[in-house]
């Protein structure tokens, strides 16, 4: 493709934010889900904590519903993908049409599981197709630099994520490893100063995690 507009910029960025929001946050609501059957009432209030979203839920049972099918949430899994859906349906022509099929196939895949007794296994297949989405568009997208603003949204967001979830330096010194070079090769307009400091940050043996998020939001200037 041409050159790449700001708005275009914005949407690959976020494309790339929505999908890695949504494939991490299933993963730990999987991990959470049968242990919460046998927990303590209030025990999602931890969930929501290590995720840094309100409890806004009446009970387990209201949490294991909506948190993942609720449109109305703006911080359900289904919100994220339809946001996810909504950057990539214009990008279209810069994606391919294989490439939002899997975001599409995503949202098939949520509507099943909302309606199913067992719903872990639609949103495995959401899952599936996430992987592939990744799969395709690094496989179809000539672009390198449509690639690399969606892998910078993307590498930004489990970084971001990881933070909150306060895992250990060794997992997020391997994800901003694997982040700096996508930003730095993205031609998205960013902030050396922040990029640098959340190299730094992540070396220290004591993490501050709260500035660690604060200056990865903090990184790309305009989106």
């Amino acid at each position: 493709m041409g050159i790449i507009s700001v708005e275009q910029a914005e949407h690959l960025f976020w494309l790339g934010r929505y999908t890695e929001r949504v494939y991490t946050t299933l993963r730990i609501y999987f991990r959470s889900f049968d242990t919460m059957i046998d927990e303590p009432e209030d025990s999602y209030q931890a969930f929501c904590d290590s995720i840094d979203i309100p409890n806004i839920y009446t009970s387990r049972e209201d949490f294991l519903k909506r948190y993942p099918f609720d449109d109305s949430n703006p911080d359900s899994i289904i919100s994220n993908l339809n946001r996810a859906y909504d950057n990539a349906i214009v990008l279209r022509e810069s994606i391919g049409s294989e490439a939002l099929s899997y975001i599409q196939l995503a949202i098939y895949d949520m509507n099943k599981a909302a309606a199913s007794q067992s719903p872990l296994i639609e949103m495995q297949y959401l899952l599936d197709h996430i992987l592939s989405f990744w799969g395709i568009a690094d496989d179809e997208i000539d672009s390198e630099q449509v690639r690399n603003m969606i892998k910078a949204g993307k590498r930004m967001e489990r970084v971001d994520l990881y933070a909150r979830l306060k895992l250990s330096g060794k997992e997020l010194v391997r994800e901003v490893h694997r982040m700096v070079p996508r930003v730095e090769r993205s031609g998205l307009s960013y902030s050396r100063q922040h990029l640098d400091k959340v190299r730094e940050l992540v070396e220290n043996a004591d993490l501050n995690y709260y500035e660690i998020v604060s200056n990865v939001e903090a990184m790309i200037l305009n989106c």
